[in-house]
């Protein structure tokens, strides 16, 4: 498998090497929560969870969302933090899982960054497939380009969400694109994200 396996996610949780994690819930998701955009009720999934800031946030708006991660001791952590708030976390391969029926909410903030861009087609395909026609896809494009990218290296995770890239990934034939601009969400690390709110066609 090309990218991060298992064992890699595993030593960085175990050695606190999560660079990415704010520590906190995502502002974006915040602001969605406020704007109404999710809300209780729909069926929410929450893909790379990670220690489960967004579950703990959504729960306490009193929305059940599912979290999935495949590396177990991020699954313990999410868990732990969710504590008996709504929700649940499942240890899962993302791009194995299916969804028991089709999903109102997918919110990916971290998940596609930390896939090899060999497996996004393949991610993408299944964010479509877990959502039904009208579904939305919440998603933070991480923006994380690095100067070796002008000699064709692919480095990561977080690899580089470019949007011509996510524009040709999530194609208008089976996505609603809205206009840009989009918000931008600054890291501490130095990277952005782009807030992009698609709907499944």
């Amino acid at each position: 498998m090309a990218g991060p396996n298992q064992d890699f996610w595993r030593e960085r949780f175990a050695s606190g090497q999560t660079a990415w994690d704010r520590g906190s819930p995502h502002p974006q998701l915040l602001d969605w929560l406020a704007e109404g955009l999710i809300k209780p009720g729909p069926r929410v999934v929450v893909p790379g969870c990670g220690r489960g800031h967004e579950l703990v946030a959504l729960g306490q708006a009193g929305v059940t969302a599912l979290g999935l991660d495949y590396t177990p001791a991020a699954v313990e952590i999410a868990r732990a933090n969710l504590g008996r708030l709504p929700g649940a976390v499942e240890q899962a391969d993302v791009l194995q899982w299916q969804a028991p029926e089709p999903l109102d909410i997918v919110y990916e903030q971290t998940c596609l960054c930390a896939l090899h861009p060999d497996q996004w087609q393949r991610y993408a395909a299944q964010l479509h497939r877990w959502l039904k026609p009208g579904g939305s896809l919440l998603a933070l494009f991480m923006q994380a380009r690095r100067d070796s990218s002008a000699q064709g290296f692919v480095e990561g995770p977080p690899y580089h969400g470019d949007i011509n890239a996510m524009r040709a990934l999530f194609p208008a034939t089976q996505w609603d694109w809205p206009a840009p601009p989009y918000a931008t969400h600054a890291h501490s690390q130095g990277w952005f994200e782009l807030a992009v709110v698609l709907r499944r066609r």
